[in-house]
């Protein structure tokens, strides 16, 4: 099943995604064969603010611990986050900018 997981940053805390973004990036890269999709949500300035990420997992407890065990999450960054089951309708694979 694929899961959304969506993460909100507490306002004020860039210095605390800034820094643990590099075990955060060696995270994703560890479990990249169960993430679809993934990015970094940003303000209209350009500084992130949160994270939407595509899941592959069996279960929702699964997502949940995947989330869980985010090094932003562990260091609390987050005011919120949701693991939300999430079934495709579209995607233009043609129109997805390049990372």
């Amino acid at each position: 099943m694929t899961y959304l997981v969506l993460t909100l940053d507490k306002p004020g805390h860039r210095a605390v995604r800034d820094a643990h973004r590099a075990d955060h990036y060696a995270y994703l890269i560890e479990h990249q064969a169960r993430i679809l999709a993934g990015g970094g949500l940003q303000d209209e300035e350009g500084g992130f603010i949160g994270g939407a990420t595509l899941v592959e997992v069996e279960t929702l407890a699964e997502a949940e611990s995947f989330a869980a065990g985010d090094p932003l999450a562990k260091a609390g960054l987050f005011a919120e986050v949701k693991v939300l089951r999430w079934k495709k309708a579209f995607f233009d694979h043609a129109r997805v900018p390049p990372a």
